[in-house]
């Protein structure tokens, strides 16, 4: 399918790897312009050169923590006039919620609620001026299913999907939308991390880590990262306009849900 966002000027954060990668991946594939980030510079350097030369794109690099003001400023000033914008970040590590003190839980809250806000106020008027824009936050399925560990995560993913859900609805007259993406369990670094916490404290392999967590899901596989990033694309298509304050799962059949 042509999703007809070619040459749009696309903004994905935390796209060095993983999801974010996928989701590089895939709006490069449609004909979008892109500026990505990350913190490893080198890694980012070649991706951006690899992207540019497949898909016959510019991609601009930006080695910047995007929690930050200035990491933000200078994926802005990389890209002021942004079609799309992919809000994406790491998430607190997981730790029982006692463990907790207040800069941690202030770090939660700024990587994955504070930060998303602040960059869509910097772009949408300007979408909203040109009549078109496509905002995609990738948050995660523990928005919907508690998951031991990640509460910091999971309220402050919650608090920003409820943010956004009035916002959002202002702006859908201008075909601007705001939709989230809640992933489930995709074979990325950060999923790895846990298979190894788990080998570690049960004695097994961590393939058999991986095994197990496979089978719980529906599908009897993980997720992979450019199925997700093709499913984001397809968020910030032209075809997608009618489609704004949603939360579109991806998790393999997971989450038990008729609804």
């Amino acid at each position: 399918m042509n999703l007809g966002i070619e040459g749009r000027k696309a903004i994905i954060c935390a796209s060095s790897r993983g999801l974010g990668l996928g989701t590089a991946k895939a709006l490069a594939e449609a004909g979008c312009d892109l500026v990505i980030n990350g913190r490893n510079e080198q890694l980012l350097d070649q991706i951006a050169k690899d992207l540019a030369v497949k898909h016959s794109v510019s991609v601009t690099p930006i080695a910047a923590d995007i929690s930050s003001p200035e990491g933000q400023q200078a994926v802005l000033n990389a890209c002021p006039n942004p079609d799309i914008l992919i809000n994406n970040n790491g998430g607190p590590p997981r730790r029982d919620f006692k463990e907790l003190d207040r800069q941690s839980i202030q770090d939660g809250v700024i990587q994955n609620m504070i930060t998303p806000i602040e960059l869509i106020k910097a772009v949408i008027d300007g979408m909203a001026e040109r009549k078109f824009g496509r905002i995609v936050n990738i948050t995660s399925m523990s928005v919907k299913m508690p998951i031991e560990g990640l509460d910091l995560s999971s309220g402050a993913r919650a608090g920003l999907t409820a943010f956004l859900a009035g916002v959002c609805r202002q702006y859908a007259q201008h075909n601007v939308t705001i939709n989230n993406v809640l992933p489930g369990k995709f074979d990325t670094d950060r999923l790895k991390g846990g298979f190894e916490r788990q080998a570690e404290q049960t004695g097994i392999s961590i393939e058999e880590a991986k095994r197990l967590s496979s089978e719980e899901i529906p599908a009897k596989r993980l997720g992979n990262p450019e199925e997700f990033g093709k499913a984001c694309a397809f968020m910030c298509s032209a075809h997608a306009g009618y489609i704004t304050g949603q939360n579109l799962l991806l998790d393999g059949g997971l989450y038990p849900s008729a609804f």
